[in-house]
């Protein structure tokens, strides 16, 4: 997910969740700037979505790494995974 404003520093984070492994999604990544292009660019790289958030965003930049999110953030991010579930599910088909 990334936040961009002309005006403001582009932030970028980036969640990781496995059921076997995760109670619940966590913060892989997250950063400003240079950071921010960074994990960008390792995401394109590897084919893995993005979608653009700014208010999820700036909440998820308030976590610690590795920190799971909290119950209150479970609808908004459970949105970004079936964004990306759709994503993976286009890609497959072309």
């Amino acid at each position: 997910m990334k936040k961009a404003d002309n005006n403001k520093r582009k932030e970028a984070v980036a969640l990781r969740y496995n059921s076997y492994y995760d109670d619940a999604p966590a913060v892989l990544a997250k950063g400003k700037g240079i950071i921010a292009e960074n994990i960008l660019e390792k995401a394109i790289k590897s084919e893995i979505p993005i979608q653009e958030d700014p208010s999820l965003v700036e909440l998820l930049g308030k976590l610690n790494i590795n920190e799971n999110i909290p119950e209150e953030l479970y609808q908004a991010v459970a949105e970004v995974f079936v964004f990306i579930y759709k994503t993976d599910q286009e890609a497959g088909k072309k």
